[in-house]
């Protein structure tokens, strides 16, 4: 039988028969309806709006055509200008047609039957539900117990179906697939694979909680803990020192220029030394590695002056005599001259002077260095045993240092100075190993452009180094060394010699 009665458009509400609730209705044509349905009996149908965000649905397009028959209870004005309107749900109906969508909503519409199962199914069904229903329950703690209890003494399946729909947090359209459903067989399968697989996604949500909760209390305590130990540390006046340490390290390090690994080794050691307490012993380990490796010229160099003839004043300027040697010193400088504008690397030439003591081999490297304009530095090589002293201690050994190129390096702030390797005859070998094999991979232009210092645990370019090494026995440098020399002898001077040199000094 057809009926007729106001109806409104609900956004995010499916109500069920049986159910008692409040509803806001703000809209001026669903204020207008609900007028209307209190001029005459008290009833109006509420429908499910397909998408809730649309504010003037297209009527009868933007509804669903299953909804439900409400009676009025009670009526409140709010301040905002909504009314609130207490209902209770009665039945499902079906919409048949629209009769007025202009001044208020009417429809015409049909109540929908649902249709009954035997006795055996209704009770196995029944206590299906009220099983998954006190489950579900148990693991939302959201449930009040007087519901179960009151749920516990429904005898109406259809009744009971409706009670558990209605309190379960599941979306409106899903609510409005199981009000739809006028098979109560189906419509209780339908509700026990929703309550499956809520139970389930809780389950798995807590156990996240409960993962995240612990994390979080894990990340909360060191947090504590670490804000415990800045306060005791900052009363003791040493959390400020460190940090402003590593600041000045930071800042060291981004206005220098480094190649990129050696800034990815720097960062990762100062990462280190953050979290280390301040007078830890390794923790003056790294400051002193990464302040060396910042200190460290390597991308910093002087500018290197080829210029023969003023090689030659200063040559003259500073020695009397030595005419031969003079000669082959400028040779070898316009060489180097030569290759450099060809663009051509100098193999295996590292000048040797060769004398006995006093004749002048120092003086004349100090020289070269001043005609060249590069830094001059001077590494004596007499006695030395240990093989560490060129290639540097691991980090590993208590005390350990760079080998003395890297010092030097350090010293001179430059990465193309002239170092004067003297008395490269005195070297020795014992069981701490061979430094005539290390200053091998020194002297090497194949090798040294990647020198790896124990200490510096990084490759650092020695190509760019002009070194001299200075000699009194050319018999004692070992055979692999001495061809990568080339040897210019440094006789002692005459008596005549001598008496000039003597004038011009005074």
């Amino acid at each position: 039988m057809m009926k007729q009665a106001p109806f409104i458009p609900t956004r995010d509400m499916v109500l069920f028969p049986g159910i008692i609730t409040p509803i806001y209705i703000g809209r001026d044509m669903s204020m207008k309806t609900l007028e209307k349905a209190l001029l005459g009996e008290n009833e109006m149908l509420l429908f499910l709006q397909k998408k809730s965000d649309r504010e003037n649905p297209i009527i009868p397009k933007d509804i669903h055509q299953v909804g439900i028959l409400v009676e009025i209870i009670q009526t409140v004005k709010m301040p905002e200008g909504a009314i609130k309107v207490l209902v209770e749900a009665k039945q499902r109906v079906k919409l048949v047609k629209i009769l007025e969508k202009k001044e208020f909503y009417l429809a015409e519409y049909e109540n929908l039957e649902i249709k009954k199962i035997e006795v055996k199914t209704l009770e196995a069904l029944s206590r299906k539900i009220f099983s998954m229903f006190e489950k579900y329950a148990m693991v939302t703690k959201k449930i009040s117990p007087e519901l179960i209890m009151n749920l516990k003494g429904v005898d109406d399946l259809g009744k009971s179906l409706d009670i558990v729909a209605s309190n379960i947090k599941i979306t409106a359209n899903r609510k409005q697939e199981i009000l739809e459903i006028v098979d109560i067989e189906k419509q209780a399968f339908k509700l026990i694979e929703i309550l499956n697989k809520e139970i389930e996604i809780i389950k798995i949500e807590k156990k996240i909680n409960g993962k995240v909760k612990e994390k979080l209390n894990d990340t909360q305590k060191k947090y504590y803990l670490r804000e415990k130990m800045k306060t005791i540390k900052a009363e003791l006046g040493e959390e400020l020192e460190l940090e402003e340490g590593i600041d000045d390290l930071k800042k060291k390090l981004k206005k220098g220029k480094f190649p990129k690994y050696v800034k990815e080794k720097v960062e990762k050691e100062l990462k280190r030394l953050a979290q280390m307490p301040p007078h830890a012993s390794e923790a003056y380990v790294i400051r002193n590695y990464v302040e060396l490796i910042l200190d460290l010229p390597w991308m910093k160099a002087s500018k290197d002056i080829l210029d023969i003839k003023k090689a030659e004043n200063i040559l003259r300027e500073d020695h009397y005599g030595l005419k031969e040697v003079k000669e082959r010193i400028v040779e070898f400088l316009a060489v180097r001259k030569l290759n450099k504008k060809l663009k051509n690397d100098i193999k295996g030439t590292i000048l040797c002077l060769v004398g006995p003591p006093g004749v002048g081999k120092t003086s004349l490297a100090k020289s070269i260095a001043r005609a060249t304009g590069r830094d001059f530095s001077r590494i004596s090589l007499g006695g030395v045993r240990d093989e560490a002293e060129i290639r540097g201690h691991r980090r590993t050994y208590i005390g350990a240092m760079p080998g003395r190129i890297i010092k030097e390096l350090k010293r001179v702030k430059s990465n193309n100075p002239l170092i004067l390797l003297d008395e490269i005859d005195k070297l020795n070998s014992d069981m701490k190993g061979d430094p005539t094999s290390a200053l091998l991979e020194v002297l090497d232009p194949e090798q040294n452009r990647e020198f790896n210092d124990n200490y510096l645990d990084m490759p650092f370019d020695l190509s760019k180094i002009f070194f001299i090494a200075t000699a009194n026995d050319l018999r004692a440098i070992p055979g692999p060394l001495r061809d990568r020399l080339e040897i210019i002898t440094i006789n002692s001077y005459t008596e005549f010699e001598k008496l000039k040199k003597f004038k011009k000094r005074i």
